[in-house]
């Protein structure tokens, strides 16, 4: 590692900067909810789009029902999250509640189980009884400790609204993608469709390949599992389109 790095990593871990960092807040990364957005918006557009040309409708037809979908399930999307979100949160208010009540009712007994917590740890001995009494002093860090510990919830950073947004956004920023070559007129439609193709398959290796960069994995890798998702998404798509218009129009 080069030593500019290590004097980077000394300098954010001296006392002074681990204590500041530790005492902001906690935000929770929006990328998973921009990524989850940005592969379904693609997919599901590109769906519809190869499912009309499957089923040999016209290039207005593609390209009504695509914006149609794309603003609905976007918006059915977004909401899901939304209330994913909320739910999490309930989670934990009514797990906060319970543990505040067993810890007026049976004090001794959630003691116990912080006792038995952190001797699963490591813990053992006076140190374990320090530890215990540390935690159980303040009623705030006896609960969090128990949330986190026996629950294993944590709602640090979370923000429904957020993820919804983002996750809307995204939808619709990428998912608009696929449309764009229905939108130019003059074009025949295989060349709109193959276009559309194109633009797709570019969506789903970007899209894996960035989400991969951010965490540090292979990126080439994540980029093709996300393509071929994306195309078979796709290929079911201009196949039930293709035989539904086969089956019932003759």
């Amino acid at each position: 590692m080069p030593s500019t790095e290590n004097d980077r990593l000394l300098s954010e871990h001296q006392p002074n900067a681990v204590r500041a960092r530790l005492a902001g807040p906690v935000k929770a990364s929006t990328l998973p909810d921009a990524v989850l957005g940005g592969i379904d918006g693609c997919v599901t557009t590109f769906a519809v789009v190869s499912g009309a040309f499957g089923a040999g409708f016209s290039p207005q037809v593609a390209l009504v029902l695509g914006f149609a979908n794309l603003i609905a399930d976007g918006f059915s999307m977004a909401v899901s999250n939304y209330e994913a979100g909320q739910a999490q949160l309930n989670q934990i208010k009514f797990a906060e509640r319970t543990e505040r009540e067993h810890i007026r009712a049976v004090p001794e007994g959630e003691r116990e189980e912080i006792r038995q917590l952190f001797q699963a740890k490591g813990f053992d001995g006076e140190l374990l009884e320090q530890v215990v009494e540390a935690i159980s002093r303040n009623p705030d860090v006896w609960v969090a400790t128990m949330l986190r510990e026996e629950y294993g919830l944590s709602g640090a950073g979370l923000s429904p609204r957020r993820a919804a947004l983002t996750t809307f956004a995204a939808f619709l920023s990428v998912g608009a993608l696929p449309l764009l070559p229905y939108a130019i007129p003059g074009l025949e439609s295989q060349i709109q469709f193959l276009t559309s193709l194109g633009l797709a398959g570019v969506v789903f290796l970007g899209i894996g390949m960035l989400k991969s960069i951010v965490y540090g994995l292979p990126a080439m890798r994540s980029g093709l599992r996300t393509l071929i998702m994306g195309t078979a998404a796709a290929g079911l798509a201009f196949a039930t389109g293709h035989f539904a218009q086969g089956l019932l129009g003759g």
